[in-house]
């Protein structure tokens, strides 16, 4: 019995610290930026998009596309790096152990 008071002990603990690792993440920005600087996508931790910068001179009404696929590939990438510092806070918790179960998506 003393075993699975540990095990449901050590599951809230990991719970605790799963909910305070969202706060943390959701307080932490990573920047992307595409097209030499001309669009820039801050996103936080969690991957949600903060902000996003564009360079007036990239604006051409005759050419919407090249923006749209700058605005696109700025925000990829910045979700990815957010999801790399996911991954990398959740190895700390785990002390780079694999839990046995799938840890949930920010």
């Amino acid at each position: 019995m003393t075993n699975f008071q540990q095990i449901l002990q050590m599951g809230q603990q990991v719970q605790a610290r799963l909910s305070q690792l969202q706060t943390e993440l959701g307080n932490k920005t990573v920047t992307c930026s595409s097209g030499g600087g001309m669009v820039s996508v801050t996103a936080d931790g969690r991957g949600r998009i903060r902000e996003v910068r564009i360079d007036p001179t990239v604006v051409d009404p005759q050419d919407v596309e090249m923006l749209e696929d700058l605005v696109l590939a700025a925000v990829s990438e910045a979700q990815q790096r957010a999801q790399n510092l996911y991954e990398e806070e959740i190895r700390k918790l785990t002390g780079g152990l694999p839990f046995p179960f799938q840890l949930p998506r920010l």
